[in-house]
């Protein structure tokens, strides 16, 4: 591992060559380059699933933490690590501060490895638009987690209305485990599916997601089900045509399989690592049309696997935008008062 505080990007990059020289590591062995976009308080957790998913996918893992953008001055701290702690492959974690923060491409662009994809994933509140963050306007993939915004539902539409193919979301990739099983119960029937019910939080964008996806294969109108009783989605009710009524019910780890005419069956159904998720994620590097068109339902919105796949980058420096915020307010405030 090699430490460097107070550096720059020039430097980052021959210590990273160095090291590679060092410990024998060649990028061509490389499958893409993982970019991480995380807080200081999340670092760890997001190094922990980022070296699960690199174990199964070679990667040069990047971890980019802006901190402080308004400091006065620019500073950039990294951290080396070849064939280390952070798995097999090769990771550089970088912490930058003040302007510097807002330009993280001029640090990562060089560290990209060369003629292989580029998958960004920001573990945290989601931006609002991609196209305002370079570090996702290069990716060919972009993975999200609407699960860590303030308003999950809100968010999920949010990626709806600013969806390019090659955005996917981990709520998504966290119903693939449902999805299996609801699938797999129509390998001995052909009868058509009329109403389908998803008993879950008011907040749980995976249920939001559920539904956009029965109602997208499907071609009806699911009903959520809300409930306070349980953390995340608990059932999923199905009725066709023929009358029978199928029924998947999760408790903990497991899950009820209920059929008509059919006795019960007992189901794995486990909560994966988010390191798996990660991992699931980064196994195709292709757009998922099926995600498409399961977001778009969920937030009534069509045509979204036909946009652009390519994204523009928008300039927006989040310091200005606080403060022109921070202006209103106040001026809010000076009026009411008078």
């Amino acid at each position: 591992m090699i430490g460097l505080w107070d550096t720059t990007g020039n430097e980052v990059v021959k210590a990273l060559a160095a090291e590679r020289r060092s410990a024998g590591g060649v990028a061509s062995g490389m499958a893409l380059t993982l970019i991480v976009v995380v807080d200081e308080k999340r670092v760890r957790e997001a190094e922990a699933a980022a070296t699960i998913a690199s174990a199964a996918h070679p990667c040069r893992l990047v971890v980019v933490v802006r901190s402080d953008v308004e400091r006065d001055r620019n500073r950039l701290d990294a951290e080396i690590v070849v064939g280390g702690r952070l798995g097999p492959g090769e990771a550089v974690v970088t912490r930058m501060y003040g302007r510097l923060a807002l330009h993280a491409e001029s640090v990562v662009m060089p560290l990209l490895v060369p003629d292989v994809p580029v998958v960004t994933w920001w573990h945290g509140e989601p931006p609002e638009e991609i196209a305002t963050d370079f570090l996702g306007v290069v990716a060919d993939r972009r993975i999200t987690d609407t699960a860590q915004a303030a308003d999950p539902i809100e968010a999920l539409r949010q990626r709806a209305r600013d969806y390019a193919p090659g955005d996917t979301d981990l709520a998504w990739t966290r119903i693939t485990p449902w999805r299996t099983l609801v699938a797999g119960a129509f390998d001995t029937t052909q009868a058509r599916v009329t109403e389908a019910t998803v008993v879950a939080p008011g907040s749980d964008p995976t249920a939001a997601l559920m539904i956009g996806w029965l109602g997208s294969r499907l071609g009806i109108t699911p009903r959520w089900e809300t409930t306070d009783q349980f953390p995340r989605m608990r059932e999923v009710q199905l009725r066709c045509a023929n009358g029978d009524e199928l029924t998947l019910t999760r408790d903990d780890s497991v899950a009820t399989f209920r059929r008509t005419g059919q006795e019960d069956r007992q189901l794995p159904l486990v909560r994966r690592p988010l390191g798996d998720e990660l991992a699931e994620e980064l196994r195709r590097l292709d757009a998922d049309q099926v995600y498409a068109e399961a977001l778009g339902a969920a937030a009534g919105l069509t045509g979204l696997e036909q946009r652009p796949g390519q994204r523009v980058h928008v300039w927006k420096d989040p310091a200005t935008a606080q403060r022109a915020e921070a202006g209103v307010t106040a001026h809010a405030g000076t009026s009411a008062e008078h």
